[in-house]
């Protein structure tokens, strides 16, 4: 499979001493909404993307745990490198739905995991594509659950 251009500077990055940090904060550049929760991409592979974000007064909602939706930015987030790492150049991906279900009150910094059970075989027909992503609070506990469907198609 060819690799995308923002997974292979995910390699080139990621192997370098706070690569990590420099990649996230290109990400955050190139798509500046990202930026607000202060996201550190930490795994991006085909089918694999987990993305951390602190706590800090930014994402803070009224009662000063991380408000829902700056969660579901990161789950956003993992869904679209798990996306970028996983559709072919070839193709072109877009987000179409999104459903989550807060869990639990989220009173640390979270971690994001959006993992596909197989990576599909991208045709010549436009697909959907159903990401589970699980948003976990530092002590394990799932406090987001959802899926976001990102629809795949052919560049023409």
């Amino acid at each position: 499979m060819t690799t995308t251009p923002t997974l292979a500077l995910w390699r080139r990055l990621s192997a370098l001493p706070g690569g990590n940090r420099l990649f996230s904060a290109a990400i955050a550049l190139r798509v500046p909404y990202f930026g607000t929760i202060l996201p550190t991409v930490h795994e991006m592979q085909p089918g694999r993307c987990v993305v951390t974000a602190p706590k800090w007064f930014g994402v803070y909602n009224h009662i000063r745990t991380f408000h829902a939706i700056a969660a579901c930015n990161l789950a956003e987030l993992a869904m679209g490198m798990l996306a970028e790492a996983t559709v072919p150049p070839t193709h072109r991906w877009l987000p179409k739905a999104m459903s989550v279900e807060y869990v639990a009150k989220a009173t640390t910094g979270l971690r994001a995991v959006a993992e596909l059970d197989h990576v599909p075989a991208f045709g010549d027909h436009a697909t959907d594509v159903e990401v589970p992503v699980t948003v976990y609070d530092k002590h394990g506990t799932p406090v987001v659950t959802g899926a976001i469907t990102v629809w795949v198609a052919p560049r023409s």
